[in-house]
């Protein structure tokens, strides 16, 4: 938090205007298809955004807000319209206006300064309440704090306070679950969460990999081969405190995987875990699921970020089920990063039971791999920004 600015940092907003950058890229549901007109069918992302937007309103503030949505390729498309989210925000913060999707323009994601320019442009201050795209050095992220007094937003700055938190001062046992698809997406987060916890799981697509690093035959699951050296090394360094399935639940050759059970196939679960050739795995067993559940049970401190399985398929879902019951049953500080895992924890009914769930997925781990963001750097180097340490105000 050392020289972020908060919203106490901003001048006088009585009838100022102030931009603010919301992470609104929520799913929309088309009960018709494509063609048809469409709903928000999650709302946490923009409900998340309130206490920002109240806070500012509160102080006299005329707000508007601006999000990406999907991804347009720097043109408009109507499949990306943000009309059904302004519909929503409009029905819980009817005085804050939203701009147009910011991606329908190429200069966005290229960061461009005439796009700065433009959407800067009227505005008195900006505030960033979108940790999920801090990451992301965009033109919305780090231009307007170049020019504008600028502050963190009260979501930008829990998610900054709690998962610094995990860095610095976690309650041992500190625990973290890394599942997903991409090993080699995560391999740096992996190695600097090897030198800050206590154990580190993995499961997902992403660890049979792993497997395959030691030796086992992992037959048609899902393989990183240009990722099995990087694999192997980060085994040896863990000394031990990686922990790897040991049973896999496997589909069959051929089978799919579906939503609920609309995915084919027989399955079995394969021991070692050796894979048999033509067989997928998709889940971990439940050997596997009972020494996750230990570890996580007996923590002080648990990260998740990653299914464990294809939990859409309900016959594939007691795995992550199964970690996310552990995390409900223990006493740990349970912080979940966002992505996939809340749609897990959401479809299990959990998510209000977790201490704190991120906005932002892939923000989240690259936070903790290297302690900061574009966006947050950008922040700091606002006008207005602090030079001392401050508290976040609640």
């Amino acid at each position: 938090m050392a020289g972020l600015p908060l919203l106490e940092d901003l001048p006088e907003l009585d009838g100022r205007r102030v931009l603010v950058r919301a992470d609104f890229n929520v799913p929309l549901l088309r009960r018709g298809g494509e063609d048809s007109g469409a709903e928000v069918a999650d709302d946490f992302r923009i409900r998340a955004a309130l206490p920002t937007l109240e806070w500012l309103r509160g102080q006299g503030a005329h707000v508007t807000a601006c999000t990406h949505l999907g991804r347009p390729k720097g043109k408009v498309d109507p499949l990306f319209d943000v009309a059904p989210v302004r519909e929503r925000l409009g029905e819980l913060a009817p005085e804050v206006e939203l701009l147009d999707n910011l991606r329908f323009d190429p200069g966005e994601e290229a960061g461009d300064e005439s796009f700065v320019a433009k959407l800067v442009d009227g505005f008195d201050a900006y505030v960033n309440d979108a940790f999920g795209s801090s990451h992301r050095a965009h033109a919305s992220i780090v231009g307007p704090p170049r020019t504008l007094p600028s502050a963190a937003g009260r979501l930008l700055a829990r998610e900054v306070e709690v998962l610094g938190g995990l860095l610095h001062s976690p309650l041992r046992p500190f625990v973290a679950v890394v599942g997903g698809a991409k090993v080699a997406d995560k391999l740096g987060v992996l190695r600097s969460l090897l030198e800050k916890v206590d154990e580190l799981i993995v499961g997902g697509g992403m660890s049979y990999t792993f497997l395959a690093a030691q030796g086992h035959s992992v037959g048609e699951s899902l393989l990183d081969a240009e990722s099995i050296g990087e694999c192997r090394a980060l085994i040896s360094a863990s000394g031990g405190r990686l922990l790897l399935p040991t049973d896999i639940v496997c589909l069959a050759p051929g089978g799919t995987i579906g939503q609920g059970n609309d995915g084919t196939g027989g399955t079995k679960v394969a021991a070692g875990p050796e894979i048999d050739g033509g067989w997928e795995g998709v889940d971990i067993g439940p050997e596997t699921a009972e020494a996750f559940r230990q570890a996580l049970t007996s923590a002080g401190t648990v990260f998740w970020n990653g299914p464990v399985g294809a939990f859409e398929d309900d016959r594939f879902a007691s795995g992550t089920r199964a970690v996310a019951e552990a995390l409900t049953s223990g006493s740990a500080f349970t912080v979940v990063g966002g992505g996939d895992t809340v749609a897990a924890l959401d479809k299990f009914g959990l998510a209000s039971r977790m201490s704190f769930v991120s906005t932002g997925g892939g923000a989240s781990l690259e936070f903790l791999e290297h302690g900061d963001l574009p966006g947050l750097d950008a922040l700091r180097g606002a006008p207005n920004a602090p030079s001392s340490n401050r508290m976040v105000v609640g």
